[in-house]
């Protein structure tokens, strides 16, 4: 990239794309991560908080100077307040004490207004999801408000046809699969329509967490992997679009994440640490003349505060 960004925005994607090295298992594929800690708030959300906002303003949801409304575990608000700031909109985020400290510090350093729902003993929970969900509803009531909706807003997706299309010319057209966790499901479907359309051989894995793996046909459960598994099926989710479905423990994703920032020098959060688990998975079955492309969904500095990396010695 050269010259000058005329604004913040303009610095969202084009992230890069890293072979894992260290921690990779012999005889597995070519495991390839995007680091999506290199975007503005550390977080891949920054590019479906762009669309989201985009597509408000394209069809007059979203007016001069109004209020935009979302409930979130901490990285798609501080997306939608990164977009906030950036364009003049005020924000109100409704979040709870289950996610990181850091999180919601993030969100309020960029002016966003916090609404916090009390968890059960820190765990993410579909109750707690509910809560979150009906907080927001009812301030998107207000005069002026926009409530983003990130679980039914399909202006998400294509916020994520760019990583699509820069992995796809990042491995120079070769992704046998591409492994994501499902939180809204938009970034799953948007890279998968973009690799699809390329290689319609393309296998697409959506990775959850073990201890809530509905998307498996399992029940709800209390879990720590903050940003996915909602505790249901969420509205986006397209089963046809699907290959695989991977469930990954809470225990086993914090320590891929810890081994991704010890062995390989990236830092990133749980998801991440499941990402590369279930694309380990994939590609030890696909052999090493395979290609599995994955997400580190957000940058490890959002989760200091966490056990993921509190204790870490």
């Amino acid at each position: 990239m050269t010259g000058i960004s005329a604004t913040v925005l303009q610095a969202i994607g084009n992230t890069p794309l890293v072979a894992l090295r260290r921690v990779v298992p012999e005889g597995c594929a070519r495991i390839v991560v995007k680091v999506e800690g290199h975007n503005p708030t550390g977080s891949m959300k920054d590019r479906m908080a762009q669309a989201m906002v985009a597509g408000a303003e394209r069809d007059g949801r979203l007016k001069p100077g109004g209020t935009i409304v979302e409930y979130t575990g901490g990285s798609t608000g501080a997306s939608l307040a990164l977009v906030a700031a950036a364009k003049g909109y005020r924000l109100k985020i409704v979040s709870s004490d289950a996610f990181s400290a850091e999180k919601l510090t993030q969100m309020r350093a960029f002016g966003a207004a916090l609404t916090l729902v009390p968890s059960e003993g820190g765990k993410i929970t579909r109750k707690l999801i509910q809560d979150m969900i009906a907080a927001a509803k009812a301030i998107a009531a207000e005069p002026d408000t926009y409530w983003t909706d990130q679980l039914s807003n399909r202006d998400s997706i294509a916020g994520y046809h760019p990583m699509g299309e820069e992995i796809w010319a990042q491995t120079g057209g070769r992704v046998d699969a591409f492994v994501q966790a499902v939180g809204t499901m938009a970034s799953l479907q948007g890279v998968a329509a973009v690799l699809k359309r390329n290689n319609p051989r393309t296998r697409i894995v959506a990775v959850e967490p073990g201890e809530s793996a509905v998307l498996s046909g399992g029940a709800p459960g209390a879990h720590r992997i903050e940003g996915i598994g909602i505790g249901a099926v969420p509205p986006m989710w397209t089963p046809s679009l699907v290959d695989e479905i991977i469930p990954v423990p809470t225990d086993a994703a914090e320590a891929m994440a810890r081994r991704l920032a010890r062995e390989e020098g990236l830092f990133a959060g749980t998801s991440s640490g499941a990402n590369v688990l279930a694309a380990m998975q994939v590609g030890l079955r696909l052999g090493p003349a395979a290609t599995v492309a994955t997400l580190l969904v957000d940058s490890g500095l959002k989760y200091l505060s966490t056990p993921l990396y509190k204790n870490a010695a």
